[in-house]
């Protein structure tokens, strides 16, 4: 053929991947593999197959972990970490560059076994998959270097449980692997029963490298293994999977004290306005629904063009997908592999067969005679209702509407209970970059698709979890405060049967979309002083309340776009007007808390609005060093409505260090008050009515803080809950989160100094915010 020939036609001779070396290291290993534990692999036990999904053979057989073997690969982990901790950032920097040079060195061993394993062509797992593990080991090999100096104040969790999936196996691994032991943290990784194999040749690589004993732990098996691990003793989950299993994982780990980072599913917006180069978007489309066969959590599965230009694209994509080279993975000429396993295969063909909407195209090519291939398919025509519309397939199938203004774009990118990613494809780069921050999710690309690197965080939002793979953020899920926390004391409420000090009664209402309003149940309970006298009621809060004021929340969505400037003048204003009545302030707490540092309390309070005034427009993103010609913008986003059960020791200060980070990155919120003081508040809510605070960003609840607490942790339109509550409300919080995965920072029943640093600081506007990582390359 002619090089004329090859480019009208597309037609390539093919060039196989020889498997020789990949094979041999198999039959070398027995082609019969156990467990990694405490350095060395257990003898195996046969009780399963990976089979390459291309042909049906049977690559090797591998061992079902047991409870014993769990126990044993934790105890091992458990034993090692603290050496491993004390080893110092250079010492664990030199292991994950020895990491990282060993992968490189045995680079096309580990892609050919990859492909083996999980039927991806062999370009992609020879160009990205392998390459992208290499550079996170040395990435995090810097991060391990630098982690004395620019984290003093953080310590590694300890024993971190990993659980990945199939779709990646390798680079999973390296996601999960090189930032817990940059860390100090020492791990048990269970990877995907389809796709152990590169997992258990990492294995291999970790004792080349000089990783100590017990560091480093896998174990193999399906999904009971992830389930021992999750409930063993362990110090973090870090899970990437179905958002099924994550949200049974977040029930499990719930009031655990266990932190977690969830990397869920995905049901990705493609948007292609009438203005961008279609060419290009067609080829960026085969790159975000047909890599790895559509088995990608991020895939831009949904199509959305814009009307004038909607038959022009699909004509071009149906021309374009026909093209498309459907075979033997191992051959570098082919663009779409084999299906991981026949039980995925009939999953996808099950969603679609049932499918009675839309129009149906499906690529006009072969499929080979034997193995798990799906042609490239896509279905247009549909309505945003529609199940495939908004159900992950997880294979190469792409569905689609149309839109007509960009408003209604962003209305039907943002129809789904995922948030992961979008695509923006659009030569307007207003458009694209006024498009992107209104798009419900943690990566956004323009005029490009699936864009990742180790110094670009990646994680989604709703449904699709939470935490950050990657970049400083990312290893703020494998940290924790160096301090030692001290249990929380529970506060009792005083009692007593004086008399009024007040002779007028005031009565204490809620503080709801900026009006004083009474409880829905109409109840109210005394509050006395440490002598006995009464010094008022407060309301009873139920959910009625809460959802009256989650309704004055969302009707006050408008805060999170005004001008950090903005949000800094209002927080001096409060603090302005505080000040004006110090000595009343502090009085009302001395009277609720027989003490005498109520003057203390309100000074610091005072200096807190003042402190998140000066952040409200200096908590900055960053500009990712990526291998890119172009940018990766991390920005801080507000994270939404957040629901808070304030401490009940500091009934002013503990209230304004829940508020201040909220409001101050754009959020709103419902703030529980102090249980046994909740007079502070009430008298506060006072001082928010003359601060020019509009009306339904801040809300105020009174009452018993488990009353409401499972009511916030469940409730869909609320995005966070944080807890601080004197009565360790943590399981309640977290088990109820799971219904939409939600973000919970809960205090899992120990005390903070809320005078001190720990109840101020970056700590609060990381909770407060999300990281939308906006990729944006740029040239001819």
């Amino acid at each position: 053929m002619t090089v004329k020939d090859i480019f009208e036609t597309m037609e390539y001779g093919p060039a196989p991947e020889a498997a020789g070396d990949a094979l041999a290291w198999i039959v070398d290993q027995g082609a019969n593999f156990g467990h990694f534990i405490n350095g060395a692999f257990t003898k195996p036990t046969k009780d399963f197959e990976s089979r390459n999904p291309a042909t049906d053979e049977v690559l090797a057989t591998l061992s079902q972990a047991t409870q014993s073997d769990v126990d044993a690969a934790v105890k091992a982990a458990r034993a090692a970490q603290p050496k491993w901790a004390k080893s110092g950032g250079h010492a664990r920097a030199r292991v994950l560059y020895a990491i990282a040079r060993l992968l490189q060195k045995h680079s096309r061993l580990f892609a050919v076994l990859e492909t083996l394993d999980n039927g991806k062509p062999i370009r992609e797992s020879r160009d990205i998959d392998v390459p992208l593990a290499q550079r996170h080991f040395y990435y995090h090999a810097g991060m391990a270097q630098l982690m004395e100096t620019e984290l003093p104040d953080r310590a590694p969790l300890g024993v971190c449980g990993q659980i990945i999936p199939w779709n990646f196996p390798l680079l999973m691994l390296a996601w999960k692997i090189a930032p817990a032991l940059a860390m100090g943290n020492t791990v048990v990784l269970k990877p995907a029963e389809y796709t152990s194999l590169t997992a258990l040749l990492f294995a291999d690589i970790c004792r080349q490298a000089g990783v100590p004993k017990g560091v480093v732990n896998i174990v193999t098996g399906d999904g009971a293994v992830g389930e021992m691990i999750v409930d063993a003793d362990v110090d973090k989950i870090a899970f990437t999977g179905s958002t099924a299993v994550g949200r049974r994982i977040r029930e499990a780990t719930a009031g655990t004290g266990k932190a977690l980072t969830l990397e869920l599913g995905g049901k990705s917006p493609y948007i292609v306005f009438d203005d961008a180069d279609l060419d290009s978007a067609v080829e960026g489309l085969v790159d975000a629904i047909w890599f790895n066969q559509g088995q990608v959590c991020c895939a831009g599965s949904r199509l959305l063009v814009h009307e004038p230009v909607a038959d022009a694209f699909y004509a071009k994509l149906r021309a374009r997908m026909d093209k498309l080279r459907i075979g033997d993975p191992l051959d570098k000429s082919i663009d779409i592999g084999a299906i991981v396993d026949p039980v995925q295969l009939d999953a996808i063909s099950k969603l679609v067969t049932e499918n009675s909407a839309g129009d149906m195209y499906q690529a006009q090519t072969a499929l080979p005679a034997q193995g798990s291939f799906y042609p490239p398919t896509l279905i247009t025509g549909l309505h945003s209702a529609d199940t495939l519309m908004q159900e992950e397939i997880f294979g190469p199938v792409l569905v689609s509407t149309t839109f007509r203004t960009p408003a209604e774009a962003v209305e039907l990118a943002n129809n789904t209970r995922y948030g992961l990613a979008a695509t923006v494809w659009s030569e307007n780069v207003n458009l694209a970059l006024d498009i992107a921050p209104q798009l419900a999710a943690g990566i956004v690309w323009v005029n490009a698709t699936n864009l990742m690197d180790a110094a670009a965080g990646f994680g989604g939002m709703r449904e699709s979890g939470f935490g950050r793979e990657g970049g400083w953020e990312g290893l703020t899920a494998y940290t924790k405060p160096r301090a030692t926390p001290k249990p929380a004391k529970a506060i009792a409420a005083f009692s007593g049967d004086d008399t009024p000090t007040d002779p007028l009664d005031r009565t204490a209402k809620l503080y709801i979309g900026g009006k004083q309003a009474r409880p829905d149940g109409g109840y109210s309970c005394n509050v006395y002083g440490k002598n006995g006298a009464l010094l008022g009621q407060c309301s009873l809060a139920n959910r009625k309340d809460l959802r009256n004021a989650v309704e004055a929340a969302q009707a006050a969505k408008g805060w999170g776009k005004t001008t950090g400037h903005l949000r800094a003048q209002i927080l001096y204003y409060i603090a302005e007007n505080l000040s004006a009545r110090s000595d009343e302030f502090a009085a009302r707490i001395n009277a609720l808390t027989g003490g005498r540092s109520g003057d203390k309390e309100v000074q610091t309070s005072i200096e807190r609005l003042f402190t998140y005034a000066a952040w409200a427009d200096k908590f900055d993103g960053a500009v990712k060093g990526v291998p890119l010609r172009g940018v990766a913008l991390a920005m801080n986003e507000p994270t939404g409505i957040i629901a808070a059960l304030c401490p009940d020791e500091a009934p002013l200060l503990g209230l304004i260090s829940c508020m201040a980070p909220a409001i101050a990155m754009g959020n709103r919120c419902i703030l529980s008050a102090s249980q046994p003081f909740p007079l502070a508040a009430t008298d506060f809510y006072q001082v928010l009515e003359t601060s020019d605070v509009p009306a339904g960003v801040v809300n105020i609840l009174t009452g018993d803080h488990s009353d409401v607490a499972s009511h916030m942790a469940k409730h869909l339109n609320i995005d966070a809950v944080w807890c601080f509550s004197g009565g360790d409300l943590s399981k309640v919080i977290e088990h109820g989160a799971a219904g939409n995965l939600k973000r919970t920072w809960v205090d899992n029943g120990y005390a903070r100094d809320w005078m001190g640093d720990a109840g101020q600081g970056k700590t609060f506007l990381q909770a407060a915010t999300d990281i939308k990582t906006v990729w944006v390359p740029y040239g001819e």
